[in-house]
């Protein structure tokens, strides 16, 4: 086939931009020989449940998804009867960017919570948790957080702890939607288990495509207790794969070697390596609205300003009224690039 685009052009906007790891399609390639049995029950997603149990505990069982609102949904609606909430920060995945889908395909209510770097508290959860036994009000029933945040911020496991005791102590669930949880798990230097089962995370949205993946995500219960039909959910939420070994098979490639800590590690350095870059050179009209302790990067800046430089390298806006766009890294993403990039702003700012 012949090529559609520059594969030397690189943006800032989202670490979805970039391709699939080559060793993830090497294991693709490598999982499209002859015939396995359809639906799951095929020797790649065998082998992904006992890697799964060896990262999450004897107990977790793992459900492959296509995609991160997939994920999202599949794993709240098991967790909640249909007059069920679900308490989330108000920048959340499920709340800002997943179209309604959490609430229009399952019925479910979202209360949202305002957070100036993304992360919930018990607090800030306190101000939705009320109203049980209340017949004119969604109940509040799981709690949901990101690792890492849509605002780039890492939760600590002591955070998730006491989010997750908290959430226990009022009859709650807790899920947590780890679209970047290779990036969170490479900024903590910590195993999985050790800010999410070991944290009392209850449900896990696995990512994997924003870290090289084509299209593939898993669901993993680690608390079998709090969840049912999930295996019936997958499938009336149009989520269950008939040809699962080839999601399987690229989950289980992000283990193999440490490729996903490895990429995630890349990604979040290089994003480390712009911010840097930026503040030793103290521009004049460019500040920071958040940490920056993955692989985004937040900045505030002239909107017009903003325009120009993305005329050259695109990336998005954030909150246009205060001027605040997002740069992503990736797991591709170069020094090089980074610095082709800060030199695009010193630019365009000076």
């Amino acid at each position: 086939m012949t090529h559609l685009h520059d594969p030397a052009w690189r943006g800032f906007a989202s670490d979805n931009y970039a391709g699939v790891h080559p060793e993830v399609l090497a294991a693709l390639a490598e999982t499209n020989h002859g015939h396995q049995v359809a639906y799951g029950e095929d020797v790649y997603t065998a082998r992904l449940a006992e890697v799964m149990r060896e990262q999450f505990g004897s107990d977790a069982e793992v459900f492959p998804v296509f995609n991160g609102t997939g994920a999202n949904v599949v794993a709240l609606t098991s967790l909640l009867p249909r007059w069920g909430a679900v308490i989330a920060s108000s920048t959340s995945h499920i709340h800002s960017d997943e179209g309604g889908a959490p609430e229009k395909v399952t019925g479910l209510k979202l209360f949202v919570v305002p957070t100036p770097d993304g992360k919930l508290t018990p607090e800030l959860i306190a101000t939705e948790a009320w109203g049980w036994g209340d017949e004119h009000r969604a109940q509040p029933l799981a709690v949901s957080i990101a690792q890492t945040t849509e605002l780039g911020t890492v939760y600590t496991p002591e955070e998730v702890r006491a989010i997750a005791d908290f959430a226990h102590e009022h009859g709650m669930a807790l899920h947590m939607d780890g679209a970047r949880i290779w990036n969170a798990a490479a900024a903590l230097a910590v195993p999985f288990r050790e800010f999410t089962i070991d944290a009392g995370v209850d449900i896990l949205s696995f990512g994997g495509t924003k870290i090289g993946l084509l299209g593939a995500e898993a669901v993993v219960v680690l608390d079998q207790s709090r969840v049912d039909g999930l295996v019936f959910l997958r499938k009336s939420t149009m989520q269950l794969s008939s040809k699962m070994r080839f999601l399987s098979a690229q989950v289980l490639a992000l283990f193999d070697g440490g490729l996903g800590l490895a990429a995630a590690s890349h990604a979040n350095a290089m994003a480390a390596r712009l911010r840097g870059a930026l503040e030793e050179l103290a521009l004049p009209g460019l500040g920071f609205s958040q940490k920056t302790q993955a692989n985004a990067v937040f900045a505030v800046l002239d909107n017009a300003v903003a325009d120009r430089i993305r005329a050259k390298v695109r990336f998005y806006d954030w909150n246009r009224a205060a001027g605040e766009v997002r740069w992503m890294t990736a797991f591709d993403t170069t020094e090089a690039d980074v610095d082709a990039f800060v030199e695009i702003i010193r630019e365009e700012l000076t």
